[in-house]
């Protein structure tokens, strides 16, 4: 069965309230693309068009008038069991997306550390492209983006800093100069492992993937179980099982970029201190950083 997620039905009645696409993305605190999205949303998962759009402004069609009736009995409804729940603060959840296990992992810790002083928040969090992850931002469907990628950011981050790759193997790895390196990844389609094969391509090493994962644990357990060598970020290699492979016999690595993405609009401050907090888990550096710029920016 399916259900319908009252924030839709939330945002088609305050469309149709004020009139306007605009004036709705105001009051809900989210941009117009993210209303216009929410409301495309909704129509999709009723098979119906809701809105006429041969008609100006805002108009209803006729099955749209009766989902405006129905949803304000629903929202209604729905707004009276919160209140009889009790005085107690609603749970807001913060959307965060990453470009893959590593940036994720790094994100808990500064978020347990923020949940502590707002245990009204929750979170989730979900792979993506980073370019999915900025158009998830301009439409509203994320708060923060973290990501990893070989260049510099596109546009503005909250922070930005360089991450050294290291190669990671098991105490008792040997690789044999003569034969193809046993490479443990994600495969091309993860940052890590391109940089770990372009790099020995372009060393003139071959290499032979040994082991594809799709997660990190299984990543680290085919390093530890001595399979082959893995590249990953110095502050993520302290792992069980596994050990940082210093003057390793294969051509060093070179650092990547990472950065954290912010959504503007309403409630901006909230997700500026989120991701202060990722960042100081993540990279103190790079959270000083980030605080240098902001107080530049205040005192200007």
């Amino acid at each position: 069965m399916t259900n319908i997620p009252t924030e839709l039905l939330r945002t088609l009645v305050a469309v149709v309230d004020l009139r306007s696409f605009t004036k709705a993305a105001q009051s809900l605190g989210v941009t117009q693309p993210a209303v216009s999205a929410q409301v495309k949303r909704l129509q999709g998962l009723l098979g119906a068009d809701l809105l006429d759009k041969s008609a100006p402004g805002v108009s209803l069609t006729s099955s749209g008038e009766l989902v405006v009736n129905y949803a304000r009995r629903l929202l209604s409804i729905n707004d009276q069991i919160l209140d009889i729940a009790g005085p107690r603060l609603a749970a807001k959840t913060i959307r965060i997306g990453t470009t893959g296990d590593v940036t994720a992992a790094g994100a808990a810790f500064g978020l347990k550390c923020a949940r502590a002083d707002r245990p009204d928040l929750h979170f989730q969090l979900y792979s993506a492209k980073v370019d999915h992850l900025l158009r998830d931002l301009r439409e509203g469907e994320a708060d923060l983006a973290i990501w990893a990628s070989t260049t510099g950011p596109s546009q503005d981050t909250r922070h930005c800093w360089a991450e050294p790759l290291v190669w990671v193997c098991a105490p008792s790895t040997a690789v044999d100069a003569e034969a193809p390196v046993p490479l443990v990844s994600y495969g091309e389609e993860c940052l890590l492992g391109r940089v770990a094969m372009n790099t020995l391509s372009q060393a003139g090493r071959n290499y032979e993937k040994v082991f594809v994962g799709t997660s990190l644990i299984a990543l680290v357990g085919a390093v530890a179980a001595g399979f082959g060598v893995m590249a990953l970020p110095r502050s993520r290699a302290g792992l069980p099982g596994i050990a940082i492979w210093e003057n390793a016999p294969l051509p060093k690595l070179p650092d990547i970029f990472c950065g954290i993405y912010v959504r503007g609009g309403a409630d901006v401050e909230e997700r500026e201190q989120l991701a202060d907090a990722i960042a100081a888990a993540v990279s103190p550096q790079a959270a000083a950083d980030g605080f240098a710029r902001s107080q530049h920016t205040t005192a200007a």
